[in-house]
């Protein structure tokens, strides 16, 4: 049994692409393509070149002492926070930005919830002289303006999502709808492992890197590959998919996914999609949704914007659905509590996305000699008004 998609975007009964008509074109010139030109050693190459010279990879895998100390294990951070823009995203951009150039596309769109996919999208943007148009909810407009005004001095165009709860949904929603209306010019970089196939095993190979590193780095600092755990916050899930990717089908290395509970699981203010979602489709992909008895879908929430989605991408239902994955579900305020200990502990304030992966420390006990990877997929800058906010800083 593999964890990994099938050749139609399956992984297990999640995934495959649920279009409308009119998005088949697009769909399917990518879906015949992507492998292809992603396995061109040429591409290969220019998109290795980029994430050396450019984003600054490899990331440090680095251990947290004296977290590990206070939790009485060994815990290693993968610096995804230390890429060019502040988190994993560019590794998805560079190699979409790559992908679309050789597809012959002159116009990207984009949709990003915390801002970070939307910096990261404008930013490749930017550097092959490519228009460049990023919608966004108008309510995550409000809160990350930091990042919108990245986009805006990157030359990218940020278009306010009015409709629905006005945050990530509703934002890939005008998305789709722009998409559908430029088929010909323009490609759609979606920012996670959602949406119809190909995205969702597209993005997950293009953010593989992350566990490619951390298997050799863990050669060297420990003389294994294997952690006996990976753990990382799963919203859309792009940056897991990435720490999870080479580890999927090895089962001595145990996966935990960590969700936001919002105001808590049952509250009705909440994005855990493992514990609250139904069998749905959403953004043209059959996964875990949160939805009404008649299948509405129910307006999610997260303090934190990038974990604010009402689903979860194919993989990760299928990693929970089948067990292979351990979720757990982590409210606004033990995810602020985690984000302040770290960096009290370590000297780093990771974005509040990646707090929610750090809390589980305190409800998750490991072993004194287990292994213990964390995604630190980015870095607290964005959320300062909200830490400052929330602590009284």
């Amino acid at each position: 049994m593999t964890y990994h998609a099938d050749e139609k975007g399956y992984y297990g009964e999640f995934g495959g692409a649920f279009i409308p008509e009119m998005l088949y074109p697009n769909t399917e010139e990518l879906r015949q393509n992507y492998i292809r030109i992603m396995q061109d050693p040429s591409f290969g190459k220019e998109f290795d070149q980029l994430l050396k010279d450019y984003v600054g990879r490899p990331t440090p895998l680095y251990f947290a002492e004296r977290l590990s100390g206070k939790f009485n294990t060994k815990i290693y951070l993968k610096r995804e926070d230390l890429c060019h823009t502040g988190a994993h995203k560019v590794n998805n951009t560079i190699g979409q930005i790559l992908m679309a150039k050789k597809l012959g596309k002159n116009r990207i769109i984009a949709e990003t919830g915390a801002g970070q996919h939307g910096v990261a999208t404008a930013t490749v943007c930017a550097l092959m002289g490519i228009e460049c148009v990023v919608y966004m909810g108008e309510i995550d407009i409000a809160r990350q303006a930091p990042n919108v005004a990245r986009m805006k001095m990157l030359g990218a165009e940020v278009r306010p999502a009015l409709s629905g709860s006005r945050t990530l949904k509703d934002a890939t929603n005008e998305a789709i709808r722009d998409w559908i209306n430029n088929p010909v010019d323009t490609h759609y970089i979606i920012g996670s492992v959602v949406g119809p196939h190909p995205y969702p095993d597209m993005v997950a190979r293009f953010q593989s890197v992350i566990s490619k590193e951390i298997r050799w780095q863990l050669m060297e600092k420990e003389g294994r590959e294997n952690p006996d755990y990976i753990v990382a916050c799963v919203g859309g899930g792009s940056n897991a998919a990435g720490a999870y990717y080479h580890y999927l089908d090895n089962g001595d290395v145990g996966i935990i996914a960590v969700e936001a509970a919002g105001k808590g699981v049952h509250s009705g203010e909440s994005a855990a999609t493992s514990a609250l979602g139904k069998v749905g489709i959403i953004h043209g992909s059959k996964t875990l949704l949160m939805q009404t008895p008649d299948g509405q879908i129910t307006e999610p929430y997260s303090i934190s914007a990038g974990l604010d989605y009402p689903g979860v991408g194919p993989m990760h239902s299928h990693l929970f659905k089948s067990g292979r994955g351990e979720f757990i579900s982590i409210t606004d305020d033990e995810a602020m509590a985690a984000g302040l200990m770290v960096s009290k502990l370590e000297g780093i304030i990771p974005a509040i996305e990646t707090s929610h992966a750090f809390a589980i420390l305190e409800h998750r006990p490991f072993r004194s000699e287990d292994v213990v990877v964390i995604n630190l997929s980015g870095r607290g800058d964005k959320d300062l008004s909200t830490y400052i906010d929330h602590f009284k800083l």
